[in-house]
């Protein structure tokens, strides 16, 4: 059924495209007559410099040096050098707009609505940047947010970068430890942080976690505090100010001004989930994840000046990155912060309709929980400016892929996509000229080597394998921090290839070039020495409409390992006898007899991270007696207690 079309691009909006433009342009300077996106591909990847100086031209990149060579690549993938001697600035490029176009258009769960046009944008990050100079921040100082997705969050990144500095955010809904254990290791120089936030029709404080925070972290000399939410009995760390007082002596006639850094200088800084200890802190170089930025968003998205881009995010998520790159092509950026079901599931398709969002972004979990909650909301809003749907997360299943298309919008390209924080990007994700096939990515990301690898790293079409990477991109990594011999950025990813990027998902490429995501393969169940991934089960699970939500583990059990399934039940049922055996017989119909579960357990509630990921290798290391070595990155470790020692589990 994955071969099944469920849209068709229109033929003459095709012709007008990003995508077109972009391969005329390609055609006309290199002379060549590629037509297919099969072929873009292929040149993108045999030809990778002449490809991304394509992609730089194209984009109109601001730089201020040329390069004197655009791709050294000897020894290593992590050794290749892009665009050696090129200077850039990331903010600029972001700022290329200086008009009454609405840059940035914000809303929360209560309401507060605030917009900026890109000339207020330039002032406003014109006055951060003052501040931050007068707090002596430089080139490759860290200037980082605790902070709600909120305008003056893109602000001040877009301040710290315009002077070289580097990057790194995390949501409020962080604890205290999750938080120290990320900024404490980068050494910031400036916090900024919100008084409060709202979620879910409530008002949480962050200015006590924040008083905890910088007293564990040395290095932060100035806290800057938004006044975002109504909060009573507020008092400020000894070193915060509020940024309206912060503000008051700038100069709102004072042009901002760009510091132009190398292109592989530090950007942004990510962390790994840190589930299995302290998390890896991912830095990522200026110019790669500007360049692949551009590529996802423009040529593969179609986003231009016009458009208006939303994603559900917060700013612990790389997607807030992703999103606030959408600058960057002249688009308006739609911010929302609080509950995405407050105060009812019909939240963010209001927004749709208010913000005329022409492309929008969410979680695969989302898109599911909408489908259980009954809602139709092609019946009940018009979605009329809607042209794209991303989803990214986990895999979209291609009863979603249904849902969508029944119950949201026929017309409209449903882009499912695959990536990570590991490269701020996607490794497979959509295209605007492509038609979507049910439960596929539509295609490979333009300029990377993407390939699917048997244990003998033979290449794999059609059946499911490890997604692999065999050639340099400049998403990739410039370092891990404080990895000075590159040894834990090479554990993670070449451990299994020890010359081939192996990002830890079992996928499949498709005969038709897109790709099937099955789950991450270091979670993949292996009973009887048959690999199983745990989206195919979750698959014929989330077909019955009693459970919530779940999640399978493999337990270890006598010299084999069998498949234990968690669920949890929709208000109103429970799992009886009955249940269980209409679970199995589903899960053995629509797979193997390998895949059905050898117990099926009810639990009140399943681990998170904090951006909303269920931690399977968690629940499996508690279900095994093991300890799980930072509870502080989930969201709600009191759920891994429902784990630990469970009678049903000793037989």
């Amino acid at each position: 059924m994955t071969e099944q079309v469920l849209w068709y691009p229109d033929p003459q909006q095709c012709k007008n495209s990003q995508l077109s433009q972009f391969t005329h342009y390609i055609n006309k300077h290199r002379g060549l007559s590629l037509q297919t996106y099969q072929q873009l591909h292929h040149y993108s990847t045999e030809n990778r410099a002449s490809f991304w100086r394509d992609v730089l031209e194209f984009c109109e990149v601001i730089y201020h040096q040329d390069a004197s060579q655009d791709l050294m690549d000897k020894g290593h993938m992590i050794e290749a050098q892009w665009f050696t001697g090129m200077t850039l600035n990331f903010a600029e490029n972001l700022l290329r707009k200086k008009n009454d176009d609405i840059a940035i258009s914000f809303t929360d769960e209560n309401n507060q609505n605030n917009q900026y046009k890109y000339r207020q944008l330039h002032c406003q990050v014109s006055r951060f940047q003052q501040k931050l100079k007068q707090c002596g921040v430089q080139k490759g100082d860290r200037v980082v947010g605790f902070m709600p997705n909120i305008p003056q969050t893109v602000i001040a990144m877009l301040a710290a970068t315009s002077l070289g500095a580097v990057w790194s955010s995390t949501s409020p809904d962080f604890g205290i430890n999750g938080v120290v254990d990320r900024f404490g290791q980068i050494e910031p120089k400036v916090m900024f942080c919100a008084n409060a936030y709202y979620y879910n029709g409530k008002t949480h404080d962050c200015l006590e976690k924040v008083k905890h925070i910088s007293q564990q972290i040395d290095s932060i000399e100035h806290i800057v505090v938004v006044d975002f939410a109504e909060q009573s009995d507020e008092t400020l760390p000894d070193n915060g100010v509020y940024l309206s007082d912060w503000l008051a002596d700038t100069d709102d006639s004072v042009a901002v001004e760009f510091t132009p850094v190398p292109f592989d200088h530090p950007l942004y800084i990510l962390y790994s989930s840190g589930t299995t200890g302290k998390p890896k802190c991912i830095v990522h170089r200026t110019g790669g994840v500007l360049l692949q930025h551009l590529k996802e968003l423009q040529i593969h998205s179609n986003i231009t000046s016009g458009k208006s881009l939303f994603y559900f995010t917060t700013c612990g998520w790389m997607m807030w990155n992703w999103l606030v790159s959408g600058l960057a092509t002249g688009a308006t950026v739609v911010l929302y912060d609080g509950s995405p079901f407050y105060p009812d599931g019909n939240r963010l398709f209001d927004l749709i309709d208010q913000e005329k969002i022409t492309h929008f972004g969410t979680s695969a979990k989302w898109i599911s929980a909408v489908e259980k909650a009954g809602l139709k909301p092609r019946e009940s809003h018009d979605l009329g400016s809607l042209e794209t749907i991303f989803s990214t997360g986990s895999p979209l299943l291609p009863e979603n892929f249904d849902f969508v298309y029944r119950d949201i919008k026929q017309d409209v390209c449903l882009s499912s996509i695959s990536g990570g924080t590991d490269i701020c990007s996607c490794f497979a994700l959509g295209c605007s000229d492509l038609p979507v096939y049910r439960g596929q990515l539509q295609c490979l990301g333009l300029g990377l080597s993407v390939k699917v690898l048997d244990e003998n790293k033979n290449s794999l079409i059609g059946d499911p394998g490890e997604l692999a990477c065999d050639q340099a991109f400049p998403a990739m990594p410039v370092y891990f921090w404080n990895d000075p011999d590159n040894s834990r950025y090479k554990s993670a990813y070449f451990d299994k290839y020890p010359d081939i990027w192996c990002h830890s998902d079992r996928a499949e490429i498709t005969p038709q070039g897109g790709m099937i995501i099955y789950g991450r393969s270091d979670t993949t169940l292996n009973p009887g020495g048959v690999r199983i991934g745990t989206a195919e089960i979750y698959r014929q699970v989330d077909k019955h409409p009693e459970v919530l939500e779940s999640i399978v583990i493999g337990q270890t059990w006598g010299d084999d390992t069998r498949v234990i399934l968690f669920v949890v039940m929709q208000d109103g049922y429970q799992l009886d006898d009955d249940l269980i055996k209409q679970i199995k017989t589903t899960i053995r119909q629509n797979t193997t007899p390998r895949h059905v579960p050898a117990k099926i357990i009810a639990v009140s509630d399943i681990p998170k991270t904090i951006s909303g990921k269920m931690v399977e290798l968690a629940v499996r290391d508690v279900v095994h007696g093991r300890q799980v070595a930072n509870t502080d990155a989930l969201a709600n470790p009191e759920a891994l207690d429902l784990y630990k020692n469970l009678p049903e589990l000793q037989s």
